[in-house]
């Protein structure tokens, strides 16, 4: 019988800096303690089985199968990538174990795939990089899966650890790990509203962006600047989501400024504006989103955002440590919808 190998990848949260990772820009995500691990056993043929407490039903698959759209597309794809990678061989059996919310907006499926493709690393005893990876596992979202996310989950999922913020400059792939604001945990709670990067929104954002990449003629909305996107003689709808980009990479940047300068009061405000710039310019939030963000802040949250690919899934509030459970007892009493999922604190 052939052995298994087993890996492990964290969820992230992304603190700051959405929908900047396939323009050009930062952002600053952090590893949370949900996960998912993997123990894969390679097969000698072309068989991919899955099994998993946490699906309704096993899956058997065929590494020549396309996507389609099911919950275990990811691992057809990954292992699909590993035998590309000249990790495997053929196909494999895996048995998966998740405490990540899947829809959540944490990773869920970038977690999935990095965790096969560091097991497939250890069946074949390789030498490739965490980077590597999180490349590879970014190809199999966006070429297998269809789904035209950027790198940041992947690099987050890859390399991040608990404990700590990755600052990740999307375009150079240059990152640096930051502390966690002492005497402050970011707490993430689920809206209760699920979504798929499938769906097609999250398409719709990225080809609006790439309207303004056209009119621009550059691959890097981030790096532009505001006052030359307000001037330009852009469309509506392009215009506002290259404002979002340009922005959110600015706060991102001032936000990784302030975890280096253990200043929370400049990270909770620029989470507030982060916020305020998804809901209105790049229009990715909910008005049930919206009112949970209101109320965090209005029960003592230095700052609070949606995070994720939007249209769902979790927020993010940097909340005092010391205040963390009355505060949490009373958000979920005024909105019931919603369930505490984990919080980032500094290790």
């Amino acid at each position: 019988m052939s052995k298994a190998f087993t890996a492990r990848a964290p969820g992230r949260v992304n603190l700051i800096g959405e929908h900047t990772d396939y323009n050009g820009g930062w952002v600053l995500p952090a590893a949370l303690s949900v996960g998912i691990e993997v123990s894969l056993t390679p097969r000698a043929d072309s068989a991919v089985t899955v099994s998993s407490l946490n699906y309704a039903a096993p899956a058997m698959r065929e590494l020549t199968e396309d996507a389609v759209g099911d919950w275990s597309d990811p691992c057809v794809g990954a292992i699909c990538e590993a035998n590309s990678l000249g990790l495997l061989e053929g196909g494999a059996s895996l048995d998966v174990s998740s405490t990540i919310p899947e829809g959540s907006g944490l990773s869920s499926s970038a977690a999935l795939i990095v965790a096969i493709l560091k097991a497939a690393r250890q069946a074949a005893g390789s030498d490739l990089s965490d980077v590597d990876l999180a490349i590879a596992a970014r190809r199999v979202e966006n070429e297998y899966m269809g789904v035209p996310c950027g790198i940041m989950d992947q690099m987050a999922v890859a390399l991040a650890s608990p404990g700590s913020a990755m600052a990740l400059d999307t375009k150079s792939l240059d990152w640096e790990i930051l502390p966690l604001p002492a005497g402050h945990e970011m707490v993430v709670v689920h809206s209760g509203l699920t979504r798929k990067l499938t769906e097609g929104r999250y398409g719709e954002r990225k080809a609006e962006c790439d309207a303004a990449k056209r009119h621009f003629g550059t691959e890097d909305l981030c790096l532009l600047d505001p006052g030359e996107i307000e001037a330009a003689g852009l469309d509506d709808v392009p215009k506002r989501r290259a404002l979002h980009c340009a922005t959110e990479h600015q706060r991102t940047l001032a936000a990784a400024k302030a975890l280096r300068d253990g200043d929370v009061a400049a990270l909770g405000r620029l989470m507030n504006e982060s916020h305020a710039s998804m809901r209105d310019l790049f229009e990715m939030s909910l008005p049930e989103i919206d009112d949970l963000v209101a109320t965090s802040v209005g029960l003592g949250a230095l700052g609070a955002r949606l995070t994720g690919g939007g249209f769902g899934g979790c927020i993010v509030a940097c909340v005092p440590a010391n205040e963390r459970g009355v505060w949490l007892a009373e958000l979920l009493k005024r909105h019931p919808q919603a369930r505490f999922i984990d919080a980032a604190r500094p290790s």
